[in-house]
């Protein structure tokens, strides 16, 4: 009798998207590459993630008429974070600076980042061989009783804190005592050099914490409720997998999440190992390179939203560039430019979808006016977050806060000053309220290119956008369809020159992003000039995003290159997601405070050696262990580790002098699965 083989091992992949959460069920056989057994979409609730994350898995597991308990992994990339930072969305932190002046605010864009957050300084930090200055933490723990109240969490940074932790982990200490609430230290996150720009990461850190933890508690969930009782793996900033628990403390590291996995998802379904891959959501854009097979890493950290964090990350460029990008037009112009972004708005086609007569008989009355307003196919509601996560809010914004309700609202009723507008965005940057208004994705459902949510809300929408006037006096368009077309038009140029800016910024040259908008320009252009321009990408394009079969038809003939949108290019970040492997790092530094005296500085621990050699074995062998431990954290148990040693010296009178060693243990290996 011939034993049955064993069935293969399922996977489940989940992206959660500023607009939809994508599932997708992978499996091992079927082939070199595995094959998709089944995908589906289901809109992201952000007020409750699990609605939308059920939506979709349930679908999948529908098609696929699979049982469940074969599942044996889940893994998950998201665009939150990535949009959050975007959108100068998170909740409202408390940052404390040890050792640092006020002045050291205006560095790295930390005090535009900071905004109206609260800030503490005490005294304390260390010097460049770990000593210690005094540390004073009397003014924090005088502060704490009343930043209770009003933050969601707390970020600590102390003057070269990754030479000796030890204040960070005393104020990290007295804040946990005190109010029991979420505290990132900087030397957790990052082990560089440069405090304002470690404050800045480890400030959004901790206002990522609450949003990655709902989304986290969210699926944890689903997979209880469905029996599902296999490991919940996360996509880091860099495509590397890491353990749900090890996310949730550093939420920073899901930053790029979704466009990572984006980059492994391409990578794996096309087979094309260069090339550059567009991805483009209903938030934004992502745009990156392929080399040799692997995605290019940005060794300063990840750039979104305009700040320079310290996470390893995709060298992946964003854009506030998508489907749902706000459509305006340019000020002052007798023939005004099509704008669009970076600011997401909801689509009036959604709005109406989920809201019904409440947005249509107000965009109606809008049209039904003699002369079109300034507020005209904008409507506010709240985005139905936990009533904790409105702490902190002026008299202003918390007025305006209740008058906006669970229903969508026309601002032309809602709003009665210029000061009240301003209002608004700021409870759009605290993600407490969206706003919906026309949108590319309204354009396309006009035209009959897309057609999932309200066409009809969509079309109230252009015709409403389309009775703006020019310079001249005159409506901008003549019909819907015809505002609608250059909407989508102006979406396809745009997505040109993002794409060509990324590939001048990763050649090094600068005003990236003028020579992309003027190449783009001329290639458009019926009267190109005197000056012929063309351009050309040495590599195809893989557009990505359920969304580029309809934006990217026209992209090859503006880059100068093929266009790759491969077959299930919907759900290329959720299929990324559980293709990928678990990596982790620690390091370790070794200086010479004095001649004959070798610091050890590792995770939490300094220690003082006689000997180089024993403080380079001793260095070594600390940052083996803290990356297994790491590795075995982030959800592996096979994990293979590399260790590398980088050494600053000097040759004086002919004697070699030790100055610095760097050592860096890389520990790698596949997720554990359920057995």
């Amino acid at each position: 009798m011939t034993a049955r083989p064993k069935p293969s091992p399922l996977f489940l992949g989940i992206d959660t998207g500023g607009t939809y959460t994508d599932a997708v069920l992978w499996s091992e056989a079927g082939g070199p590459g595995g094959k998709v057994l089944a995908k589906a979409k289901a809109l992201t609730t952000r007020h409750d993630l699990a609605v939308g994350i059920s939506g979709a898995v349930d679908a999948v597991l529908q098609k696929a008429g699979t049982d469940p308990t074969a599942i044996k992994l889940v893994s998950m990339s998201t665009t939150l974070a990535t949009n959050a930072l975007v959108e100068g969305q998170g909740g409202r932190v408390a940052l404390v600076m040890i050792g640092f002046a006020e002045g050291d605010l205006a560095r790295d864009g930390l005090k535009a980042a900071l905004g109206t957050d609260p800030v503490v300084f005490c005294p304390g930090g260390h010097d460049v061989h770990g000593n210690a200055a005094k540390l004073d933490l009397s003014g924090l723990e005088a502060a704490l009783p009343e930043l209770e109240k009003s933050v969601s969490g707390f970020a600590v940074c102390a003057y070269f804190a990754t030479r000796n932790p030890a204040h960070e982990l005393a104020a990290r200490d007295l804040i946990r005592d005190i109010t029991g609430l979420p505290v990132t230290a900087s030397h957790e996150l990052s082990a560089k050099l440069g405090g304002p720009r470690r404050a800045l990461t480890t400030l959004l850190n901790a206002r990522l914490i609450s949003m990655i933890d709902r989304l986290v508690a969210a699926t944890e969930g689903f997979l209880t409720a469905r029996n599902i009782a296999a490991p919940l793996m996360v996509v880091r900033g860099d495509g590397a997998l890491v353990s749900a628990a090890f996310a949730r403390q550093r939420p920073i590291e899901t930053i790029l999440s979704g466009p990572a996995a984006s980059l492994v998802g391409a990578r794996h379904m096309t087979g094309l190992d260069d090339a550059v891959v567009s991805d483009i959501g209903g938030t934004t854009t992502d745009v990156a390179v392929l080399d040799k097979g692997r995605p290019r890493l940005d060794p300063e950290g990840a750039t979104v939203g305009g700040f320079r964090t310290m996470v390893e990350a995709v060298a992946m460029r964003t854009f506030g560039l998508g489907g749902d990008s706000e459509v305006a037009l340019e000020d002052g112009a007798l023939n005004p430019k099509i704008l669009l972004g970076p600011r997401r708005l909801v689509p009036l086609a959604l709005a109406g979808m989920i809201h019904g007569e409440a947005v249509t008989s107000e965009l109606e009355r809008q049209l039904r006016a003699p002369n079109p307003g300034r507020m005209d196919g904008r409507l506010a509601v709240r985005t139905g977050v936990p009533e904790r996560l409105a702490a902190g809010l002026t008299g202003a914004e918390a007025r305006l806060y209740e008058l906006i309700g669970a229903v969508p609202q026309a601002l032309d009723r809602l709003l009665t000053s210029n000061a009240q507008n301003a209002t608004l965005n700021r409870l759009v940057s605290r993600g407490l309220v969206h706003v919906a208004g026309f949108t590319p994705s309204d354009a396309a459902h006009v035209l009959g290119r897309q057609a999932n949510w309200d066409a009809a809300a969509a079309r109230l929408g252009a015709e409403l956008f389309a009775r703006r006037r020019d310079g001249r006096g005159q409506f901008i368009a003549a019909s819907p369809e015809a505002i609608s077309e250059r909407v989508l038009t102006a979406l396809t140029r745009l997505s040109a020159e993002v794409i060509l800016e990324t590939a001048f910024a990763e050649d090094g040259l600068d005003g990236a992003a003028t020579v992309a908008h003027a190449l783009v320009q001329r290639a458009v252009d019926a009267h190109p000039g005197i000056a012929r321009l063309s351009v050309a990408l040495d590599r195809p394009v893989i557009g990505l995003g359920a969304s580029a079969p309809l934006h990217y038809a026209g992209l090859a003939e503006l880059v100068g290159n093929r266009c790759v949108v491969p077959e299930d290019t919907d759900v290329a970040n959720a299929l990324g997601a559980v293709v990928g492997q678990v990596r982790v790092s620690a390091e370790a530094r070794v200086s010479q405070p004095k001649e004959g005296l070798f610091r050890v500085a590792s995770g939490e621990s300094v220690r003082d050696f006689n000997d180089e050699a024993a403080a380079i074995a001793a260095a070594e062998k600390d940052v083996r262990a803290i990356a297994a431990g790491r590795a075995k954290d982030a959800g592996t148990d096979s994990a293979e580790i590399e260790i590398a040693s980088e050494f600053r010296v000097s040759t004086v009178e002919g004697q070699r002098m030790f100055i610095e060693a760097h050592v860096v243990a890389v520990a790698s290996g596949r997720p554990r699965i359920a057995v």
